[in-house]
């Protein structure tokens, strides 16, 4: 048996104005797994999709168990042992568990002169690669049933019906939660006893320590190097990623808070009963109020309702001490409220429209000439001068947003509420699925807004960055706020008391 079950060597991949990848190297040995790391825009996603045919790599060379392959299109990789768990998952909710498993691979049988999808037999091998991994689904419920996980683990089990001898796994844990992930976990090292070799793009660290056998670190398209993970300290993966030295996690903290409140909300209460009910609190000028909470403590939910995404029942919303009326977001925004929303991909970008598109679509209006025309070259210049300020890693403006990575399009719609200058921002889970060196660069930016007198709400499920950037906490626990710390008194143990104070 070949030492590696996986080699790919010198590959390279331009797109128009931009080399993706530039001579990078990735060997895999069987029944481990292989860590893929770096900053956000450092080519991990594109060397898997040329791995896997959805890109063709330029230059470059692909062997499997030592003998040399091509690979043609997704289709031929999936022929070839072959599996890829992408990072955005594309259900088809109102199907079965089983048609999911098995899209565009259907058992057939045949029925006279006609082939007919042979329903039985889909149903029972999906069955039996469920148990396989430990998931005791009914193959015939609609998929849109489970949560993101378990539809996460019906992907794996997909890949495990498929005997695939290589497993890329592409962000897997980015929405799921703690119980969901250690089930996830199981599923890996099951597979791993069998000898499948599975590649593992992650930017947490700790999941890396936990799963992952070794590493490799990619900056800018380019190869950095390779090593088991027992081998290298978190400090060094952060600087072999970066380039450079990463002192601090997080900015240095100062208060800039002063007394006048910007955001008052008063009883607050959702038209669902098991939603958010009789919330109150206070947002000051210049202040960081984070937002923590369990999944499923309805801290989204309460944002939205202000961002005017979700109806209420009862209670008040305050901008500057005026009671105000919000029906929808467009509201919202002509208050000076903007938001991040945690759904990159399904409520945040406009996937089919430009980067110049998605930054300046919120605030459109400002660059209207005589109330008809939009004047294009100050748009250009908002959109550059934001691209510059971000360090939007694009060949152009007009760039399909969908093209770039997470961490950018995740920029790109920070840029789009920097262009719009508002008073309030709520930032729902910022930093999701982006690099430590991208992240410090958010936080900087979250801190030169709160200089400029702007406030910012943030959800935040990782407790040490709701403890390393909020001015405030509050705490929700079951649609309820349970606790209100400030920085000086929050620690994660009171976090975590006042997250769990469920009533009988």
């Amino acid at each position: 048996m070949a030492e590696y079950r996986l080699e790919m060597e010198n590959v390279s991949k331009s797109f128009p104005g931009v080399k993706a990848l530039d001579g990078v190297h990735l060997k895999v040995r069987p029944g481990t797994v292989h860590a893929l790391m770096g900053e956000n825009g450092a080519g991990k996603s594109t060397l898997m999709k040329c791995l896997f045919g959805i890109y063709k790599m330029d230059t470059g060379s692909i062997k499997i168990d030592g003998k040399e392959t091509t690979i043609e299109n997704p289709d031929d990789a999936l022929h070839k042992g072959l599996a890829m768990v992408h990072q955005e998952l594309q259900p088809i909710p109102e199907r079965s568990i089983a048609e999911n498993m098995y899209l565009g691979r259907y058992p057939k049988k045949k029925i006279g002169p006609f082939a007919m999808v042979d329903h039985k037999t889909m149903n029972e091998e999906a069955e039996k690669w469920l148990k396989d991994v430990k998931m005791s689904f009914d193959p015939k419920a609609k998929l849109g049933t489970l949560s993101i996980g378990q539809m996460q683990s019906v992907e794996i089990a997909k890949a495990v019906s498929q005997s695939a001898q290589i497993v890329i796994l592409d962000e897997p844990t980015s929405s799921l939660t703690d119980n969901e992930v250690e089930a996830l976990f199981r599923i890996i090292r099951d597979l791993k006893s069998r000898g499948v070799a599975m590649i593992y793009i992650s930017h947490k660290m700790a999941e890396i320590r936990q799963i992952a056998d070794d590493i490799t670190i990619m900056r800018d398209g380019t190869y950095v190097g390779s090593w088991e993970v027992k081998d290298i300290s978190d400090d060094e993966i952060v600087r072999q990623m970066v380039g450079r030295e990463l002192t601090n996690v997080y900015p240095p903290k100062e208060d800039y808070r002063t007394d006048e409140v910007v955001l008052e909300v008063q009883n607050l209460c959702s038209i669902h009963e098991r939603s958010f009910q009789n919330c109150s609190f206070k947002l000051r000028k210049g202040e960081i109020l984070g937002f923590g909470g369990l999944v499923g403590a309805q801290r989204t939910e309460i944002m939205e309702a202000i961002f005017g995404m979700r109806n209420i029942a009862s209670g008040d919303v305050l901008v500057k001490g005026k009671k105000v009326t919000i029906h929808r977001p467009k509201d919202a925004i002509a208050e000076g409220i903007g938001m991040i929303t945690e759904d990159r991909r399904g409520t945040g970008i406009l996937g089919c429209l430009s980067i110049a598109d998605n930054v300046s679509i919120s605030s459109l209006n400002q660059y209207l000439e005589a109330n008809v025309m939009l004047n294009h070259k100050k748009i250009e210049d908002l959109v550059q001068e934001n691209v510059g300020k971000l360090s939007i890693k694009t060949p152009s403006s007009k760039t399909l947003i969908q093209s770039l990575s997470g961490g950018n399009q995740q920029k790109v719609i920070i840029a789009r509420w920097l262009a719009n200058n508002p008073d309030v921002l709520i930032m729902d889970e910022p930093t999701r699925g982006i690099d430590v060196g991208a992240k410090y660069e958010i936080y900087q930016i979250m801190i030169d807004l709160v200089k400029q007198g702007k406030s910012i709400i943030m959800i935040s499920s990782e407790m040490p960055e709701l403890l390393g950037m909020s001015n405030r906490i509050i705490v929700m626990c079951n649609g309820k706020i349970t606790g209100d710390l400030e920085d000086a008194e929050a620690t994660q143990e009171k976090v975590m008391s006042f997250a769990t104070q469920f009533e009988n």
